[in-house]
């Protein structure tokens, strides 16, 4: 047995047929049956069972499947880290953010990866946490920052928590409610809503509990939108209020074009931003940079809100 008889495994697995695994492995049909015959050789069990034109796994197959993945993947690794102790500071990097944070850092963070790294291919996906996690589960991406609650119960993930999040109720400067004080959550819902981005199930029931209502909190939002350039926009244009984390509107605040709302009970939501990544994946050497980058970055904004919450108490 070996990983490449694993791997014409798993193609005819993932495909569903010999004409297809064939094709993914750049091998005849003939070759690749033969490779399947004598991984079951070796197993001594069957694999497969045709049925209407397509393999289905047998339950030897669906036993050993995990087993061979992580053979496969151990395999690659090994390859792939001699090949990053050759190549220094070169290499690839596939990384990902919410739009969100990426206004302010994900520039910056480029900048400072192409400058010290001039050979290192770099590729970005901006994306909700959820979507963020398949691709980093699927290797699409070396490692996201994002929500770590999303992966702190997965143990083929790792997490380093960075930055708890500061939720509020935002709207435009000039907004009608802008200088009233302990608003009701009637008074907000009488203006259009915007989510910024996904909202999952336990977040929907911490709202509801938070405020007394019932019912869907999503249809009570007029715009649901992740990109954080077109939800500014639509915010200055608007009398829209949004409850979001205070980083989606970190430009807009520094610069006075959007105000926080004074309402009452205040938002206790819990989001922790941090570096996710697949558990024992080894990295190119360009990854450590990032990560120390991102951490004083978030730190910045720690020590930039410690004013302001040391003068609100």
């Amino acid at each position: 047995m070996n990983t490449r008889q694993l791997r014409h495994l798993l193609a005819v697995i993932e495909t569903g047929s010999v004409s297809a695994a064939a094709d993914r492995v750049h091998l005849s049909q003939p070759a690749l049956s033969r490779s399947l015959q004598a991984l079951e050789d070796e197993l001594r069990a069957p694999l497969f069972d045709r049925r209407e034109r397509r393999l289905v796994p047998t339950p030897f197959a669906q036993a050993y499947l995990a087993r061979a993945r992580r053979i496969v993947f151990e395999e690659a690794e090994g390859a792939r880290e001699l090949s990053l102790m050759h190549s220094g500071r070169a290499g690839s990097l596939a990384l990902g953010m919410g739009s969100a944070l990426a206004r302010g850092l994900l520039g910056r963070l480029l900048v400072e990866l192409m400058a010290g790294a001039p050979g290192l291919r770099l590729r970005t996906l901006i994306e909700t946490t959820d979507r963020l996690l398949d691709a980093l589960r699927n290797e699409t991406l070396d490692f996201f920052i994002g929500d770590v609650r999303a992966a702190d119960t997965d143990i083929e993930l790792q997490v380093e928590p960075l930055y708890t999040c500061r939720f509020g109720w935002f709207a435009r400067q000039g907004h009608p409610l802008q200088r009233r004080r302990a608003l009701a959550i009637a008074d907000v819902l009488r203006h259009p809503l915007i989510a910024p981005g996904f909202i999952g199930p336990e977040d929907e029931r911490r709202f509801l509990r938070r405020y007394g209502l019932t019912g869907s909190m999503l249809d009570r939002f007029t715009l649901q939108c992740a990109d954080g350039s077109t939800v500014s926009q639509v915010m200055l244009a608007t009398d829209a209020v949004m409850p979001a984390i205070e980083l989606t509107m970190l430009e807009e605040l520094r610069a006075g074009t959007v105000i926080a709302l004074d309402v009452q009970p205040a938002l206790d939501a819990e989001l922790v931003l941090g570096i996710v990544q697949r558990a024992g994946r080894t990295l190119a050497p360009a990854a450590a940079r990032a990560f120390d980058f991102v951490r004083q970055y978030l730190v910045g904004l720690e020590a930039e809100a410690a004013p302001a919450d040391g003068a609100a108490r």
